[in-house]
């Protein structure tokens, strides 16, 4: 079931997602549709525990323990934010825009890019061990509840 949230986000459940998602990319027809499907197979292949979500009116959105990175799709380009970008190591280099935030890290993608498919899927899986860490690190440090 899709809700809006009031703040241009939508809330769909994990199916309902998912089938946005590949409207989305059936809607864009073309080389960015096509990059958008391949990085998300990516995703999945990195994270089989991923959530799809949609947000921000359609912005696909993927998350484990909280939000990994978006998919976002531009004229010229398809930018993979990275919502914690700025905390991880990248050693291959991927990230390359939103370079001098303090939080988020950005990889644009244009036309006939090649992908590091192997360096993708370990900035995915450290971006998931960050999350994860940080939630076990809130359960451990939480008040016990009375």
């Amino acid at each position: 079931m899709k809700k809006s949230n009031g703040n241009g986000s939508t809330d769909a459940g994990t199916e309902d997602a998912s089938h946005l998602i590949d409207e989305r990319i059936a809607q864009l027809g073309d080389w960015r549709g096509k990059t958008l499907a391949r990085v998300r197979k990516l995703i999945h292949q990195a994270d089989p525990d991923v959530v799809e979500e949609v947000k921000w009116r359609g912005v696909p959105v993927w998350s484990h323990d909280g939000i990994i990175c978006t998919g976002e799709s531009y004229k010229q380009h398809v930018k993979l934010t990275f919502a914690k970008g700025a905390s991880l190591d990248d050693p291959a280099g991927l990230f390359n825009s939103s370079l001098d935030g303090n939080a988020r890290r950005a990889i644009d993608l244009h036309e006939g890019d090649e992908i590091d498919e192997a360096a993708l899927k370990a900035l995915i899986r450290a971006a998931v061990a960050l999350n994860t860490t940080k939630k076990a690190r809130k359960k451990t440090t939480s008040p016990p509840s009375k």
